[in-house]
């Protein structure tokens, strides 16, 4: 198992931030990323199609490429399939909803914590259940941000228009005095510094990204699994646009020398 390789899946770009912190944290390790661009947003979707999604493409994932573990980079689906998934299928499969919860426990103060993320993963309150099973007596405050998305993949990153949408989004969050803010989206590390900036210095940003990558990191050792391989990622969609190779270094930093279109649904 040291060389098989590592599979992470989104509904679409946002869990490149995901694989970056994974191959930051652990470099040696050789990932196959899977974007369901054809099928995207899931936010919209119903639990039992989202659920759906996830066993196609992990049956992808195990038939095609035989990854000795998975990681949904992806908050919607780890509300709704993560528990299903990980009784169906014989490999260690990660969310992005406890690592970030675990997070954002060990760094609160006052207990006060706030969550943003799309209106799918605010409404299934999966991080209001995370952060409440470890932290009882934490209060959570959500909140659904949905243009953020939009902003990150028009390249918005920073700006007067950006930052405007941020302070509106956060307002009822920091009046309610959180000092600890949960990026409940792979796509908000992207719009990391002007979160922090709308925040203050008094509120510690948890990136689930990188939370993530730890818990990858430490779940690996803990189930055994061998790891370094020889690095690298395949990238792999189920449609592939003009846009996304473009899209796709925003989130990266690099250009990424070729993507492949697989047709998901026959899984």
């Amino acid at each position: 198992m040291k060389n098989y390789p590592i599979g992470i899946f989104d509904s679409g770009l946002g869990g490149l931030t995901v694989a970056k912190a994974i191959q930051q944290e652990l470099p040696g390790e050789r990932l196959v990323y899977f974007g369901d661009t054809a099928r995207i947003p899931y936010g919209t979707k119903s639990p039992e199609t989202i659920v759906r999604y996830a066993r196609q493409i992990i049956r992808f994932f195990r038939k095609n490429k035989k990854v000795k573990c998975v990681v949904v980079a992806c908050n919607t689906s780890s509300a709704w399939a993560l528990e299903i998934v990980r009784r169906e299928f014989p490999v260690p499969i990660l969310g992005v909803i406890e690592p970030g919860a675990y997070a954002a426990v060990s760094v609160t103060r006052n207990g006060r914590i706030g969550v943003i993320g799309t209106e799918g993963t605010i409404a299934s309150k999966a991080y209001v259940r995370a952060i409440h099973k470890i932290f009882p007596k934490a209060k959570v405050y959500s909140k659904a941000c949905p243009l953020f998305v939009p902003l990150v993949e028009e390249g918005k990153l920073m700006g007067p228009v950006t930052e405007a949408v941020a302070r509106e989004y956060l307002q009822p969050l920091l009046k309610a005095k959180i000092d600890t803010l949960v990026l409940g989206c792979t796509h908000y590390p992207l719009l990391k510094k002007v979160l922090a900036r709308v925040a203050g210095k008094k509120v510690k940003i948890v990136d689930s990204a990188e939370e993530t990558a730890k818990s990858l990191h430490h779940n690996l050792e803990m189930h055994g699994v061998p790891m370094n391989g020889r690095g690298g990622c395949q990238y792999y969609v189920s449609d592939l646009s003009r846009k996304f190779k473009q899209q796709a270094q925003r989130f990266l930093g690099r250009t990424i020398p070729k993507v492949e279109k697989v047709f998901v649904e026959k899984y």
